[in-house]
């Protein structure tokens, strides 16, 4: 199974990669979850036609008891897309990452996995550093290989170094190793070859190379990815791609 969580600095476009990754992996014919590990809460909701699902610590505030199926806390998106959001504490109070963990455990508790049996499972995790909650993707063995998303600015660089050498930390512990770059281009002066120097320094793989693409945001007007929007575009077929080359590594 295909266990991956992306990381970059807020803003970068994590949400929009991982959305569109996912739908990628499901126009290929695989099972897919897509778990939004951020207090916003709009990870899934271009796989849910611009309707967003209630988040889970939403749910949690508004209800006496926890959720007795998945259904309630989830919605079933794009290519049969099962979407769910953590959501987190009331603004200005509690902890993001403490929305993250708990969500994490009512899953296992609801069976998540057994029952929906997915090819892949993405999370889409908040933060530009890796600490507290927002480490337990990685930490808890929820997944395996980590997609971190930068352009060629200087902050999402900076972001990014801190994020790998965070998971460079965790090497010893068997918590998940990051598999590569996804460059989502805001087309910066010499962005690619900052952020070649970049991964080159890191020894990571660019896996992937996002072209700015005014398609992607026409499409998110419409509440979909550009995948569901237009498959046969140039810059659906670089998530294709991916979807592709994380597939073979899968089936290795």
């Amino acid at each position: 199974m295909i266990k991956l969580a992306v990381y970059g600095k807020g803003g970068i476009g994590k949400s929009t990669c991982t959305a569109n990754l996912s739908a990628a992996l499901a126009l290929l014919g695989k099972r897919v979850i897509q778990i939004g590990c951020d207090p916003k809460a709009d990870s899934t909701i271009n796989l849910l036609g611009g309707k967003p699902v209630i988040p889970v610590m939403n749910y949690l505030r508004e209800h006496d008891d926890e959720p007795r199926s998945l259904e309630e806390i989830s919605a079933v998106g794009y290519g049969g897309i099962l979407c769910i959001e953590t959501g987190g504490p009331t603004p200005g109070l509690g902890c993001a990452g403490r929305g993250i963990i708990t969500t994490f455990g009512l899953l296992e508790e609801l069976k998540l996995f057994e029952r929906f049996k997915p090819d892949a499972v993405l999370y889409d995790v908040l933060g530009d550093v890796v600490c507290g909650g927002f480490a337990a993707p990685i930490r808890e063995g929820y997944a395996s290989k980590i997609l971190i998303v930068t352009s060629g600015e200087k902050m999402a660089l900076y972001a990014a170094n801190n994020i790998n050498s965070a998971v460079n930390n965790f090497r010893d512990r068997s918590y998940a190793k990051v598999r590569g770059i996804i460059m989502n281009r805001r087309n910066v002066d010499g962005e690619e070859e900052k952020v070649k120097s970049f991964a080159d320094k890191n020894g990571l793989e660019i896996a992937a190379d996002i072209p700015r693409s005014s398609d992607i945001t026409k499409y998110e007007d419409m509440g979909m990815t550009v995948i569901e929007g237009d498959s046969g575009l140039e810059v659906s077929k670089r998530f294709i791609s991916l979807a592709q080359m994380l597939i073979d590594e899968d089936n290795e």
